[in-house]
């Protein structure tokens, strides 16, 4: 079935074609690792990977590239007040964020290209736009002459002199325009730097995007995507230099970008104190249940995260992991899992979650009342589609948060109330049960032998 993705450039939902169907290229923006990434920064890396996974259902040849910004005024202040190397800082947090991605059930991207190791890529397509007279050297700095470029501003919808105020642009000297924006900036000897025609420095943010995106996809490429935070000015920036150096071909033909996270109905800010470290979500939560919230809500429209819908995301997985269990005996083959085309029709309509994900409630009710191998099989592809619903159901169960309780232990107390109540001991049963429930442990008893399982939330 065809696929039909929002164009945030044309403002229009379009049906998806590439350039070239045996080589499909998407380019996601990464994080910039200074430290570790709010619980928002994670909703695009989880509806793109979804994408990535449709995608590569119609075409397997997908090229995904996301990239790692190693080289930042942030990552600078935090290697000077901790007194360490740049990639001290980036290192450490580079490896923090491939694991929560882990966590997620984010498959990694086919590329993966960091900022510092494109150095030579990014001077060279400086000096192209130079050399086309759309960027200028002064005092150390190279800018990009946005007046070069008059198609500026059509991402976001605006024209210039809007673009410039609301961007609370740097106004220096050494500007031809308020709006020009840098490309190359001077290093002074305590910041990390490299030599260049303008002397030492280091990139600008923009560029190296548009570097790294040429280097690994080419010129053009048929997807771009991240938060919509970075619509202007990062990805407005983008298509102007990549564009001019270019020679005026086409950067990216979709442009895709993911809504921003509330918390309880408020936009997620330092300064109100509501930024949730995904990291330490991963502690206290299940990282399933988070990644079924994050797709939850349509990937264009804002999503309000609050400990209510998290609990909520827990009861869902609970009930279609209670039917999987129910279905243990029933053998599919999980090598060849079919994807059912009801939860596939409704992400090839501009990867539209909340419906695949009402469809696979469908298909869990399914599987419950038959109780056939071709109903869990079609709740298991579907779920696989969302990259949910591929762990045991008792691991399921048995986690406590965003971690597993001693499994032995709990055994233990239970054989121990097993022998309790044959020996006809209920008050010993009765004093097991309450100490289990103390640890978060809830019990089912059943045809089928007792049954356990964690409070998560």
């Amino acid at each position: 079935m065809p696929i039909s993705l929002y164009n945030s450039l044309t403002r229009r939902t379009e049906p998806f074609a590439p350039l070239d169907p045996q080589r499909v290229t998407m380019y996601v923006c990464g994080p910039t690792v200074y430290n570790y990434v709010h619980i928002g920064n994670a909703r695009g890396p989880v509806v793109f990977d979804v994408l990535a996974k449709l995608l590569r259902r119609h075409y397997p040849q997908l090229v995904y590239a996301r990239n790692i910004t190693d080289v930042d005024d942030k990552i600078n202040a935090a290697a000077l007040e901790q007194g360490v190397d740049i990639e001290a800082i980036t290192g450490r947090f580079t490896d923090a964020y491939r694991e929560d991605m882990t966590r997620l059930g984010i498959a990694p991207p086919d590329v993966e290209p960091r900022a510092t190791g494109h150095i030579a890529p990014i001077v060279a397509m400086i000096g192209r736009l130079i050399a086309d007279g759309h960027a200028y050297a002064a005092e150390g700095h190279v800018l990009f002459d946005v007046g070069s470029f008059p198609a500026y501003g059509q991402l976001s919808g605006r024209d210039t002199e809007e673009l410039i105020a609301g961007a609370r642009v740097e106004v220096a000297p050494y500007k031809k325009s308020p709006g020009d924006f840098v490309l190359w900036k001077p290093s002074t000897p305590e910041l990390p730097g490299w030599d260049s025609p303008w002397g030492r420095g280091r990139p600008g943010w923009h560029i190296e995007c548009s570097a790294m995106a040429e280097k690994h996809l080419g010129e053009t490429i048929d997807i771009h995507a991240g938060g919509n935070d970075l619509l202007f000015p990062h990805h407005e920036n983008e298509i102007a230099q990549s564009t001019c150096a270019h020679g005026g071909k086409t950067f990216a033909r979709w442009w895709m970008h993911n809504g921003m996270l509330t918390f309880d109905g408020r936009k997620m800010s330092k300064s109100l104190g509501n930024v949730l470290q995904l990291h330490e979500m991963l502690k206290r939560h299940p990282a399933e249940a988070l990644r079924l919230r994050l797709m939850s809500g349509h990937y264009r429209q804002p999503l309000d995260w609050s400990d209510a819908a998290i609990a909520q995301s827990v009861s869902t997985l609970d009930g279609w992991y209670r039917v999987l269990r129910d279905l243990a005996g029933v053998a599919v083959d999980t090598a060849s899992l079919p994807v059912p085309e009801t939860v596939e029709a409704a992400l090839c309509d501009d990867l539209n979650t909340p419906q695949a994900l009402a469809e696979l409630a469908v298909l869990a009710d399914a599987a419950r009342v038959q109780g056939t191998p071709a109903a869990k099989a079609a709740l298991l592809g579907g779920g696989a589609l969302l990259g949910l619903l591929q762990q045991d159901p008792e691991a399921w169960f048995k986690q406590a948060g965003g971690s597993e309780v001693d499994a032995d232990t709990v055994e233990a107390m239970l054989e121990e109330r097993r022998a309790a109540r044959a020996a006809r001991d209920f008050a010993r049963a009765d004093t097991i049960r309450a100490e289990l429930a103390a640890m978060g442990v809830e019990i089912e008893d059943g045809p089928q032998g007792t049954r356990w399982s964690v409070a998560k939330t």
